[in-house]
C-alpha cells in the first residue's frame, strides 16, 4: 500500500548529518547499512519479520515535494543541498530475509547497500515501518499459537496509535489472524472484514428481540447477535435462539453470537449447551473483551467453547512491550568495514558486509542456530557467541542456507512480495519450522546467533584499532 509519504518522513539528523555530507562532497561514497534487533518482544523466543513490502512499495517513490523544500529552506538547510533534494530518489540496492520470516535478536535481517545520503536518510523510515509490524506480527502469531484452530479477528482499530491501526491490521494477517474489523485496511490490503453489532444498537431499538430481528434482516448472510447487553444467559440467548428460528424458516442461517463481558468461559459453555440443545449446533460463538495469549489460553484451559476471538488492544499495541528496538548501524564505508565501540559489549556492532545463514536439522526444521558471516566466507565450522567468546560451536556437516536475497536494485522492489496470503503462509511454514521449545511463553530456549571466525577476526581487530590509548 503507498502511503504517499514525502521524504520528510524522517527525524532531523537525518538530514543534518546528509547537508554536512553534502558540504564535503561525501554524497557519492558507497555505505552499508544493517537492520536487526537486539531483545524478543514479549519475554518470547523469536520475531516475525513484518513491513517488508511497506517499505519497498513507499520506498520507490520516496521524494521531496516543492512544498518540503521550502520547509527546509526555512530551516536552516542551504539552497546548494536543497537543489541536491529536489532530484533525490533512493537509487540503493536492499538485501533481506522475506516477510513472513521467523528471526532472531542480533542477526542483521536487511542489508542497505547505496550512497551516503541516501541510505542515512530512509533509516528512520525503514525502522518506523518494519519495528511495528514485526513487533504486531509476533504478537499476533503468539495469539495464533494458542488459538490452534480458533478463528482470529483484529479488532484494534479504536484503540490503536491513530494511523497505525492500518498496518496493525496488516500485520495480524501475518502472524495469523483471519480478518479484521478495519474496512479502510480490509479494502486497501484485500482482507476478510468482519463484524458484529455494538450495544448501542440494541440500546436505540429498546428492545433485545427486536433489535436482534432488524439486524437479522438487514444482514441475513452474515448475523452475528451480540446478547450481553441486559443478561446474557436469561435474555441474550434465548432470543437469539428465537431468531435463528425465524431465520432458518426462511432458509437463512444465524452465523454466531457473541460475548462480551462477564466470566466468558462459563457463559460460552452455558451458551453451547443452549445453543445445541435448541438445535443450533452450526452457530459458533465470538467473545471478545481485552483478550490476549495468556487470556485465550486461560480459556481453552478452562474448556471455554469459543469458535472466534475478537482480539483488539493488546494486539495492536503490543502489549507489554509497545516497541521492537530495531536499530540501523553502519557496516561498510568507501569499502573500509566499520565498527561502532562500546564499555557496553552487546552495543558493539558487527563490521563488515555480511550475509546471514540459518542451519537445519536433518529432518528440515530448524537447528537453533543461525550464523552471521562475511560475505565472502562460503564455508565456516564454528559460530561463536557474538558478546560470550568463550562460548563456541562446531558446525561441521550442518546444512546451512542463506537467508539474505536482493529485494531493491538501482531503487526498484525487485522479487516483491505483496500479497497477504503468501506471506501468511509463508510465515506459518517457517514457524513450523522453529521446535515447540522456542515458542512456549515461560522460558523460552534462547535461539543462538552466532558470528564466523573470520567476523571475530575482523571485530576484533577493529575494535584494537579504535581504541582510545
Amino acid at each position: 500500500m503507498d502511503f504517499n509519504l514525502s521524504a520528510t518522513y524522517t527525524d532531523l539528523y537525518q538530514l543534518t548529518m546528509a547537508q554536512a555530507y553534502f558540504d564535503d562532497e561525501l554524497q557519492n561514497k558507497p555505505v552499508i547499512f544493517d537492520y536487526f534487533f537486539r531483545k524478543n518482544p514479549f519475554n518470547g523466543g523469536y520475531v516475525i519479520f513484518a513491513g517488508l513490502a511497506t517499505v519497498l512499495e513507499n520506498l520507490q517513490k520516496l521524494h521531496f515535494t516543492e512544498e518540503d523544500l521550502e520547509f527546509l529552506s526555512t530551516n536552516g538547510f542551504h539552497q546548494k543541498f536543497i537543489n541536491y533534494l529536489r532530484d533525490f530518489r533512493f537509487k540503493g540496492k536492499i538485501y533481506s530475509v522475506r516477510e513472513g520470516e521467523v528471526v532472531f535478536p542480533t542477526a542483521p535481517i536487511l542489508r542497505v547497500e547505496g550512497n551516503a545520503i541516501e541510505a542515512q536518510l530512509v533509516e528512520t523510515f525503514i525502522l518506523n515501518f518494519l519495528n511495528y509490524q514485526s513487533l504486531i506480527a509476533t504478537k499476533a502469531s503468539r495469539i495464533r499459537w494458542v488459538a490452534e484452530e480458533g478463528i482470529l479477528s483484529e479488532f484494534g482499530l479504536r484503540r490503536a496509535q491513530s494511523l497505525g491501526g492500518i498496518l496493525a491490521a496488516r500485520a495480524a494477517i501475518i502472524g495469523g489472524f483471519d480478518s479484521t474489523s478495519n474496512v479502510y485496511a480490509a479494502e486497501k490490503y484485500n482482507i476478510p472484514v468482519e463484524g458484529t453489532m455494538a450495544h448501542s444498537f440494541i440500546q436505540l431499538y429498546g428492545d433485545e428481540l427486536t433489535a436482534f430481528r432488524k439486524y437479522a434482516q438487514a444482514h441475513p448472510k452474515k448475523t452475528t447477535l451480540l446478547v450481553d447487553t441486559y443478561d446474557t444467559l436469561k435474555s441474550g440467548i434465548p432470543n437469539a435462539i428465537q431468531v435463528a428460528g425465524e431465520m432458518r424458516k426462511r432458509g437463512e442461517q444465524l452465523r454466531a453470537i457473541r460475548l462480551d463481558s462477564g466470566d466468558l468461559a462459563y457463559l460460552s459453555i452455558k451458551a453451547r449447551e443452549k445453543l445445541d440443545e435448541a438445535g443450533f449446533p452450526e452457530v459458533k460463538i465470538a467473545a471478545s473483551n481485552q483478550l490476549n495469549e495468556y487470556v485465550i489460553r486461560s480459556l481453552k484451559e478452562q474448556g471455554a467453547k469459543i469458535d472466534i476471538y475478537g482480539v483488539g488492544t493488546d494486539l495492536v499495541v503490543g502489549k507489554p512491550n509497545a516497541a521492537l528496538d530495531g536499530v540501523y548501524k553502519l557496516a561498510m564505508a568507501d569499502g573500509k568495514p566499520r565498527i561502532k565501540v562500546s564499555e557496553n559489549i552487546q552495543k558493539v556492532t558487527l563490521p563488515g558486509k555480511k550475509n546471514l545463514k540459518r542451519l537445519y536439522n536433518p529432518d528440515g526444521t530448524f537447528y537453533g542456530m543461525d550464523g552471521i558471516v562475511l560475505d565472502e566466507e562460503k564455508d565456516f565450522d564454528v559460530l561463536t557467541h557474538p558478546f560470550e567468546m568463550h562460548k563456541s560451536k562446531s558446525t561441521k556437516g550442518i546444512q546451512a542456507k542463506s537467508m539474505l536475497h536482493l529485494v531493491m536494485e538501482n531503487g526498484e522492489a525487485v522479487n516483491l512480495v505483496s500479497d497477504l496470503k503468501e506471506i501468511k503462509r509463508f510465515s506459518q511454514r517457517r514457524l513450523a519450522l522453529l521446535p515447540q521449545e522456542y515458542k512456549r511463553f515461560e522460558n523460552p530456549h534462547v535461539y543462538k546467533v552466532g558470528i564466523s571466525e573470520g567476523l571475530k577476526t575482523l571485530r576484533n581487530s577493529l575494535k584494537k584499532e579504535y581504541k582510545v590509548k
